[in-house]
This record gives structure tokens, sequence and C-alpha cells, in this order.
């Protein structure tokens, strides 16, 4: 490894299922320019897969692009933790990839599912349960193994996405926690060990030493910064998960004891209080880590996808006027769980989700009907990893401020606060660079959500009802699938 980085800018990577993000920041996570461009998918062969070789020549020339208005000294990556890549032993190979990175909401051929189940070990050596499509890591390598043998023994490594950009940048490939962790189904958080399935299929060769998210893998190699006209000593670190990341950076800010809620296509709760023997697969309860490598119990739900079905393709953009939530809160309209296609936190609902009661009229409707939803699917979620009384929302969904209040309005017991940093895995990812140079606590701004006034009193009862309902719906196995009406 390099030494340790001391100071400058830093070009961060955000890689999303959707989208792609590339931005300069401070140490001190503040982030001052942001370029975007959609995560290109091809349909194949020999899988739907994302398009590595065009997003490689983006990155590239958006780091240009950045390096010529800031003075970059350092590149970190973040990820998703469902993005694997084989790579050969030269990353100028093509786009580096021994067999295309699979695209994990494709789906499996059944043969391959049902095989790779049995193989998959404990609960903890999977950090949750088996998730639809091709969600892990260790799916797509057996699928890769078993469909193309031949691409497979070409393998040098195999890498998480942010890895396999630090590798792309500066030829050293590293393994990293925190992305391991987030249910690759390689990795055995809370006991720090490989998973039995490596051994089992002869995968361990494939996996490369750790490195910690905040350690320099090397610097970039310099025939892509003489190509590209970018800092020759640009300092590229190891990176890790997107939401650990974004952890990290409350983690920076001296903040202890606290539960993250992390919103966007998914709800992704941290705690590192939780008890590990508190963590029930069945409803969407993972073993996560931190970068320090300790476990974090969490919950994932895909609350954003929750939140599109219910809202509707017509919703206004608009800030969500609160007599709307009193008047469907008054009336009793519920949207019971789950509109997408993973259970959540109620087993057995996935695609069962419906509106019950009188439906929502308009489009505004909907929409509060949908922040409603989602603010409970959160207290849902802080309720199953325990007590803690320090919550941190931060994501998309604070773009309503009605969420956050209805958040706290829903859980008094906890004290809620919000972050509307539009860009909080970048800054956690940015912070890692100042990581062993800190002296003072990174900066974090935190606000308390509006009270909801006359409302308050109406949101015990309506919860109550909602929870009973969502839990009976989720246990009956005659409920009809279909669409969302009204």
């Amino acid at each position: 490894m390099a030494e340790a980085w001391q100071s400058g800018l830093v070009a961060v990577l955000d890689v999303g299922k959707t989208n792609v993000k590339l931005s300069a920041a401070t140490t001190d996570g503040a982030v001052l320019e942001t370029l975007s461009v959609e995560n290109p998918v091809c349909e194949g062969p020999p899988w739907r897969h994302h398009d590595l070789n065009a997003l490689r020549g983006w990155v590239l020339d958006g780091l240009a692009t950045l390096s010529r208005r800031y003075p970059l000294e350092a590149f970190v990556a973040s990820g998703h933790g469902s993005g694997g890549v084989l790579v050969v032993a030269d990353p100028d190979d093509g786009d580096g990839t021994a067999l295309p990175m699979i695209d994990y909401e494709q789906p499996l051929p059944e043969s391959i599912r049902e095989a790779y189940a049995p193989l998959s070990g404990t609960f903890f050596d999977r950090g949750s349960a088996t998730m639809h499509g091709a969600t892990h890591q260790a799916r797509q390598l057996y699928w890769m193994q078993q469909a193309e043998p031949a691409a497979f023994s070409r393998g040098r490594w195999f890498l998480g996405v942010p890895q396999y950009w630090a590798w792309v940048l500066s030829g050293i490939a590293v393994s990293e926690m925190t992305l391991l962790a987030a249910q690759s189904h390689l990795w055995n958080a809370a006991e720090r060990r490989w998973a039995p399935i490596v051994a089992r299929q002869g995968w361990r060769h494939l996996l490369p030493p750790f490195a910690k998210a905040w350690q320099m893998t090397g610097t970039l190699r310099p025939a892509l910064a003489a190509r590209h006209g970018l800092p020759d000593r640009l300092r590229i670190l190891a990176g890790g998960h997107d939401s650990s990341l974004n952890y990290y950076r409350y983690q920076a800010a001296g903040l202890k004891d606290i539960t993250v809620v992390s919103t966007g296509t998914w709800i992704v709760c941290f705690s590192g209080r939780t008890p590990l023997d508190r963590l029930d697969e069945n409803r969407g309860m993972t073993c996560n880590s931190d970068v320090f490598g300790h476990p974090l119990g969490g919950v994932l739900t895909m609350g954003g996808r929750e939140f599109a079905a219910i809202a509707g393709s017509s919703a206004p953009t608009e800030k969500t006027r609160r007599e709307v939530v009193a008047r469907l809160i008054a009336r009793g309209t519920m949207a019971l769980p789950s509109f997408g296609e993973d259970d959540g936190l109620f087993p057995g609902s996935a695609g069962r989700g419906r509106l019950a009661g009188t439906p929502p009229e308009t489009p505004e409707e909907r929409k509060a009907l949908a922040i409603v939803y989602c603010a409970l699917l959160t207290v849902e979620c802080l309720d199953a990893l325990g007590d803690g009384p320090e919550v941190m929302l931060d994501g998309s969904f604070l773009r309503d401020p009605l969420y956050a209040a209805l958040v706290a309005g829903f859980a008094p017991g906890r004290r809620i606060c919000y972050n509307l940093d539009a860009y909080g895995v970048a800054s956690g990812a940015a912070l890692l660079a100042g990581h062993e140079t800190r002296t003072q606590p990174a900066p974090v701004e935190l606000s308390d959500p509006a009270h909801l006034g006359d409302i308050a009193s109406m949101l015990a009862p309506y919860a109550a009802r909602w929870r009973a309902a969502a839990r009976a719906t989720s246990s009956k196995s005659n409920v009809t699938k279909g669409p969302v009406n009204g």
C-alpha cells in the first residue's frame, strides 16, 4: 500500500444500479461539483450486463474534466453490494473483464437457482435472506462458473464494483470488507471469515488481499495519466459499499450509538448496537460491516420502488400538504405491503401490495399516501433493529419535509434528525481520504423535523391499525397479486 494521503481534493465515483455520479469533493465531505450518467446496460449475450467499456470512457473523460477545474489528489469509488466483476490480469485487455458484469436484476436460470441454494450456507455466511434475481455476488460467480467455464478459467480476480474501479485506475486488486459484507454471500461479517462456498467452489485464488476502505492501493497508472491528461500522482483508495460509507459519514462526525436510515431505491437502516441474535432474515434483516470491520445490524427493503408504485407516474413535484395527509388518515386510507419483488419486513407479501379503505382520489393524495407508507416502513425497520434513541434520516425521501415529520410522529420515543445533503454517499467516501489525518470531527448538518400539530394525535391509532393489517396481509397465502388500484 502507498503512504497515508495528506490533503487536497477528492474525485468520488458513486456507482448506483441506475445512475453513476462522479464528484469533486473536499476531505471534509463537501461536494463541489457532480457529473452524472445513466448506468448503461446491454441485453446480452450471455446475460443482461453493465456496459463497463462505455462507462470506463465516461469515467476517464469525467476525471479529465474535473481535474482541469480542481486540484484532484485522490480518487475513491463507492458502489452497491450486488455488483461483482470477474477480471483478467490486464486492466487494458478490453474492459478488463473475463465475463460481462451481471445486472443483478437479471432473472436466474432455474437450474442455477436450485443448485446454488444448498451451497449458500448459514444466515451469517450470507448476511441476508437469499434475494431475488442475481442479487448476490456468490450467486453471480456460481452462474459464471457453471455457464461459461472456459471464459471463467481466464479470470484472475473477482472484485466488487468499487474495487474494480480502483483496479482499473491503479492496476492493484484488493478486497474490502464493507462491500463483501453487503450480502455478497462470500464473506461472514459476524465471524470475519470467508463463507464456506468460497473453498467449496475453489474461488479463494480469485479473491485478492484485503485493504481498508481508506487505504490507498497505489497511484494512477502512468499510461492512463498520459492518455487522458490526468494527474500522474493521483492516489487511488480502495473504496467501499455505498451505505456503509454513508454510515461512516456520521461516524467521522463523532456520533455514536446511532441508527442511520438511507433512503432511495432501497430503504437501508444500519445500527451498531443491534445484537446479532436479533437479526431475522425472514424480515429483511441483514448483517453488514462498517469500515472498521465491526458488524452492523441492518434492514433492507425496496422502499423507493414501493413509493413509485403507490404514488404513480403522475405524482406532483410540489411538497405534500399536511392537510392532505390528515384527510387520508381520517378516512383510514392505507397502502399495505408489498408492492415490490421482495418481501421486505413482511414475509410472503412480495407483489401483493394493495390499498385498503377509501382509495386516494387525486395524484396529490396518492403521493401523500406513498409518503405515509414509506414513513411507516421506516419505523418498522427501526423497531426491527431494537432500541436506539438517535436516528439519522437521509437520502431522496427527505425532499418532502413530511417524510421526516411522519417518521418522528410514528416513533415518538426516539430522537429523529435528518440531513438534507443530497450527496451522503459521496460525502462519506470523500471523508475516507482524510481518515488517517483527521483531528476534529467532520462537519455534518442535522435538523429536527417539524411538528405535525393536530395530526400528531391521529398517528398512533392509525399506525397500530396499519401494522395489524400489514402483518395479517403478509401471513395470508390467498391474497391476489395485482397492481395498485385507484
